[in-house]
């Protein structure tokens, strides 16, 4: 049987003096430039083959310079970038970005938003209907006062290919479940959305957190979304508020060590490089 290659569906690149961080906040210790040199041993080290760089900032000029990474590096396996799916002019974006076969899919700040309900009232639904037409992807970038959306978005455009990040980033540092609980399983129960398991330490108490402070919600996760449509992700370099690449990745290997063999090597690699259509062997 032919090994899966592990992926890591979800982490950033960033050079601070080239596009605009605003959302850092001042002094932030992540205000400082993390790029494929400074990743590349880190992911030997966590033992993870392949990884999806995703955007950082509301930039198609973000997104070329990713695919730059992508084309130089061989451990990048795929890129999600920024387009603005409210313009009328978002299919000539996607055109020159599709010039790159690294290029998966789209994500937008949504969690920035000051309307919790943006993705359905701003225009962007055209946009997404114009992914579908392209199969790509799209990921949410949702915390829990945006997840009562996401079945409407999931109305209007049903051929969707999206994944929930982060998984919605409850607040794990105050051990809340509820409303992310029940908004979240309403959203699991569509076909074919799937769900990051990452960036839950950023979430939990930075400094104190415990693995058994996350693991009541991956097995929520797990039980909702099953295990063919979680994928793993590090969020480096937003993990090391709270933790070492390596220590994200060791904790999700923990905490799912009790799925056979198939389950893991699915949510370990095999999903995101279906769902991304990543083509690795």
């Amino acid at each position: 049987m032919t090994q899966i290659p592990v992926v890591d569906s979800h982490h950033h690149f960033w050079e601070i003096e080239r596009f605009d961080y605003s959302w850092m906040p001042e002094g932030s210790p992540l205000a400082t430039d993390y790029g494929p040199d400074d990743l590349a041993p880190l992911v030997q080290e966590a033992g993870v083959d392949y990884t999806v760089i995703v955007q950082a900032v509301s930039s198609p000029d973000e997104a070329l310079w990713l695919l730059e990474f992508a084309e130089q590096h061989e451990f990048i396996a795929g890129v999600v970038g920024w387009v603005d799916l409210t313009d009328l002019d978002v299919p000539y974006t996607l055109d020159e970005l599709q010039r790159s076969k690294y290029f998966k899919g789209v994500r937008h700040i949504w969690e920035g938003e000051n309307d919790p309900g943006w993705i359905v009232n701003s225009g962007a639904i055209n946009g997404l209907k114009e992914l579908v037409r392209r199969r790509l992807t799209f990921d949410f970038l949702a915390k829990p006062p945006n997840l009562p959306f996401i079945p409407q978005v999931m109305d209007q455009v049903p051929d969707l290919k999206a994944v929930v990040d982060h998984i919605a980033k409850p607040l794990i540092a105050d051990h809340t479940v509820e409303p992310w609980l029940s908004d979240l399983r309403k959203v699991a129960s569509i076909n074919g959305i799937h769900c990051k398991v990452s960036g839950m330490i950023a979430e939990a108490d930075q400094q104190n957190w415990t693995i058994d402070d996350l693991r009541p919600y991956v097995h929520h996760v797990l039980g909702m979304f099953g295990p063919d449509r979680l994928m793993f992700g590090t969020d480096w370099p937003v993990c090391t508020l709270a933790g070492e690449y390596k220590t994200v990745a060791d904790t999700t290997r923990e905490i799912l060590k009790s799925l056979s063999p198939a389950d893991k090597a699915g949510v370990f690699g095999g999903n995101a490089n279906r769902f991304y259509g990543l083509n690795l062997a």
